[in-house]
């Protein structure tokens, strides 16, 4: 009893390997060591977390002016209190 494939699922870009797919396929083992370095390199340059996971509480006024800035609004408020810590210190 063969199963249909859910609709939904169906991804063209990425489809479900043949048979065929199968035996083309290499091994990770067998490729050579410079692309398993690639492979394997992880993050990046940026390998340990440079900032430190909190929980704050803000103001919802000030919480949805910095949301309404689009992707990467913690970011901003981390900058935003960075320059509040830089005067304070030049101060």
């Amino acid at each position: 009893m063969s199963k249909k494939p859910d609709p939904e699922l169906i991804d063209d870009d990425n489809p479900e390997w043949t048979e065929e797919d199968f035996k083309k396929a290499i091994r990770f083992s067998d490729l050579p060591e410079s692309l398993q370095a690639k492979l394997r390199r992880g993050r990046g340059p940026n390998r340990a977390p440079t900032k430190e996971q909190i929980s704050i509480r803000l103001s919802s006024e000030t919480v949805q002016y910095f949301r309404a800035t689009g992707e990467g609004w913690q970011t901003r408020i981390d900058e935003a209190l960075r320059e509040w810590v830089k005067a304070r210190r030049a101060a």
